[in-house]
């Protein structure tokens, strides 16, 4: 028997993908997370990639065990389990559709529009539909009309190629703060949703009967600020800005020790 500790209350685990369990340009979950995941289960912990991914991306990315574990997704607008939603949060369509415009009418930017299991695009450089497809690897529709796209929205992104400039950043978050959450995740993401990861969070508790104080969070970005200052327990990465470290209990430079010192406290 392990020694029990605080980490011992803990039922649920999210963790953001890009940055933090996906490091220094990997592509592939380690391991050592794919083996711990169905062991944490065992003890009544459930795992939770918490992620502005689509839901098809994230299931394909733990394929080995995406049956015993759940996602959050596009940012908290799509809560999964077992291929089933257990909470949707779209974004209003008048709002969309202004947003798309004007991200498509600023320089230097590509729209991305997100379905349940679609993304749909419009892009001015080819490239783009290439780096959706094989390098993201979301399923893409070219669409030329959005106003025609009959799915809910679940998210907006603007994509900037050379990153995501100051300038664009403060001139969408002045325009459409006040109605949606506008994050950047990663280099050249902007996201608009009107959830956040921390309302996928509480959805989860609330749909498990899970306290938010007995779930651990980790994160590496702005869109994850909202999930670590809601986790009972939460961790930033290390390399992560110091906004983003304000907002977690504590830092670590990897995910994997921390879920072996939970799964430890469990047995």
């Amino acid at each position: 028997m392990g020694k029990r500790g605080l980490m011992s209350m803990i039922r649920l685990i999210a963790s953001d993908i890009d940055g933090t369990l996906l490091l220094n340009g990997s592509r592939e979950i380690p391991a050592e997370v794919l083996e711990m995941i169905p062991r944490l289960a065992e003890k009544g912990i459930l795992f939770c990639a918490a992620s502005g991914r689509q839901y098809p991306n994230l299931k394909a990315l733990f394929a080995p065990v995406w049956d015993k574990m759940l996602f959050i997704c596009e940012n908290g607008a799509l809560v999964m389990q077992n291929d089933q939603p257990l909470a949707v949060l779209p974004m209003p369509r008048p709002d969309s559709l202004q947003l798309i415009g004007e991200i498509q009418a600023r320089e230097g930017c590509e729209v991305q529009v997100s379905g349940r299991d679609c993304v749909y695009i419009s892009p001015r450089n080819p490239r783009f539909v290439d780096h959706i497809r094989n390098f993201v690897k979301n399923k893409a529709i070219l669409c030329e009309d959005f106003a025609a796209v009959e799915e809910p929205f679940l998210k907006v992104s603007a994509n900037m190629a050379n990153g995501v400039d100051d300038d664009t950043l403060q001139w969408f978050a002045a325009r459409w703060s006040s109605r949606l959450n506008v994050a950047l995740a990663g280099r050249c993401w902007l996201d608009f949703t009107v959830a956040d990861k921390s309302q996928g969070l509480a959805a989860l508790c609330q749909a498990l009967d899970i306290p938010t104080a007995d779930t651990a969070a980790f994160g590496d970005s702005f869109n994850d600020v909202g999930m670590l200052r809601m986790a009972g327990h939460s961790w930033a990465m290390q390399q992560a800005a110091p906004a983003v470290q304000a907002a977690a209990r504590r830092t670590c430079n990897r995910v994997e020790p921390i879920l072996r010192s939970i799964l430890e406290e469990a047995e």
